[in-house]
């Protein structure tokens, strides 16, 4: 069984500029051993999700040209589309609530904590696994 096919194991894409938090990221996913790829526009981060399996995406929320609605919109189209983390220096509980309600999986505030970053890393990836149609239906019995 290879590593990417380890429950726990992430591989990940970065998409955005990121400035001081891009060291930060790069030693959360070192430290758990997972995968993180990179892409700061459209066209990298599309090439990346065609080659390579990727469970979680982190994407500023103003990436230029490409924001965040967008690359959900695309990641959508996806056979097993990856969960949608939203980093932004403005996180507030109108964003948090716009990205849930659209289908984001969370938003995380910037500048980044490590904990933080691989606690909703983590948990994105768990919600990756979960079946997309919902819950099973329980049998019902006739009388």
């Amino acid at each position: 069984m290879t590593d990417s096919m380890h429950e726990g194991f992430v591989s990940a894409l970065l998409v955005g500029e990121y400035e001081n938090d891009r060291m930060l990221v790069h030693d959360v996913f070192r430290r758990a051993g997972w995968r993180l790829f990179e892409a700061r526009d459209r066209r990298h981060a599309l090439e990346c999700l065609d080659r390579h399996a990727v469970q979680v995406v982190l994407a500023e929320s103003e990436t230029p040209r490409w924001n965040w609605k967008r690359i959900l919109g695309e990641l959508r189209q996806r056979t097993h589309p990856p969960q949608l983390i939203v980093a932004s220096r403005t996180a507030d509980d109108s964003l948090w609530a716009e990205v849930l309600n659209i289908g984001g999986f969370d938003v995380l505030a910037r500048p980044f904590r490590a904990d933080e970053v691989e606690r909703v890393i983590a948990s994105a990836r768990r919600h990756y696994d979960r079946p997309v149609h919902g819950r099973p239906i329980a049998a019902v019995g006739v009388a």
